[in-house]
């Protein structure tokens, strides 16, 4: 009699450990209307939904960590899963400067590809090594916005006072011929309002939720070609990962496949509402031609690429894989 109760209090701790081994936090910078938070929480919902003894719980905000702090917490184990633009850890890994540089992602169809292409496999083992895997892969798209005219072409920013999102960004509009002011996504309005700006470039979702369009005469929408994809996936410690039972891995893998075909379906959506949004404000939409995004790549492989290039040999490969993906 007393070997079972002893034995039934070992069983009852044990699954008391068990349970907690199985909460996992995620971290990341966003508010809850965000499709960036939506994709975690649907990944968080599939995976309750198992019953498989796993729980995830968000912590949006920054609530947790910063919003460019939180890669080398997840390489430690110190969260378990974030959602990161991955650029934000390129003075760690400069191959992570590629997920957010011009002209090599030009709609969300190319990005998909992308996401499945030896490039994005090379970027995952460059992740494995700091403990990192990615489970739901994801590109946020922008374009740009004028105050007296389109931005279409390099020659559109020539003089133009431009605000640019990311430092690859504005090495190719200056070599383009434009005036870079740095600043946030939320300054933009203001900046364009006192005429301090002449031309932005941001994301789809910051030109609609800044209202960028009381302040634009012309859009440019992202359509069948757009210069700016950044790469915004949701990440876990492999180590944390591994260490899960088969049946909450595969619960996890689905969660992430339905929520990665979530992620591409909505980014799609948010453009289209971008440019709905400029539209029923009067503003002129102008879309970019397979010429215009050609010439801007063109001299981005002058600038951009070649900053890019002048790293190691491993650097100069990944980007050639990159621009490789038809």
């Amino acid at each position: 009699m007393k070997y079972t109760a002893l034995a039934a209090a070992a069983a009852l701790f044990a699954g008391t450990i068990a349970a907690e081994a199985t909460e996992l936090r995620l971290s990341h910078q966003w508010s809850e209307g965000d499709v960036r938070h939506k994709v975690a929480q649907m990944v968080a919902d599939e995976v309750g939904a198992a019953g498989v003894d796993l729980d995830i719980t968000i912590f949006p905000s920054q609530s947790l960590f910063k919003a460019r702090e939180q890669y080398k917490p997840l390489s430690r184990g110190q969260v378990d899963m974030i959602v990161f633009p991955l650029s934000y850890a390129g003075g760690l890994r400069n191959a992570y400067n590629l997920t957010l540089m011009p002209g090599l992602v030009k709609n969300h169809d190319h990005a998909a590809r992308m996401n499945d292409s030896e490039f994005m496999g090379e970027i995952e083992k460059i992740l494995a090594e700091d403990d990192i895997m990615v489970l739901v892969h994801g590109y946020l798209a922008g374009g740009f916005a004028g105050k007296d005219k389109c931005i279409t072409a390099p020659e559109d920013v020539q003089g133009a006072q431009t605000r640019a999102a990311g430092k690859a960004f504005e090495e190719m509009l200056a070599g383009a011929g434009a005036s870079i002011a740095s600043m946030s996504s939320a300054e933009i309005y203001n900046a364009m309002q006192t005429g301090v700006l002449d031309a932005a470039n941001t994301s789809s979702s910051s030109f609609v939720s800044y209202r960028i369009y009381e302040q634009a005469k012309c859009f440019t929408p992202v359509g069948d070609y757009a210069l700016w994809f950044m790469y915004q996936p949701l990440m876990m410690n492999k180590s944390t990962y591994d260490g899960l039972t088969d049946e909450q891995r595969a619960a996890l893998d689905a969660a992430a496949e339905k929520a990665q075909a979530f992620y591409l379906e909505e980014a799609k959506r948010e453009d289209g509402e971008a440019k709905e949004v400029f539209e029923k404000n009067g503003v002129e939409i102008s879309e970019m031609t397979e010429e215009q995004f050609k010439a801007w790549q063109a001299i981005a492989e002058e600038t951009a690429y070649k900053t890019f290039r002048s790293g190691s040999e491993q650097d100069q490969k990944l980007l050639d894989l990159a621009l490789s993906v038809e």
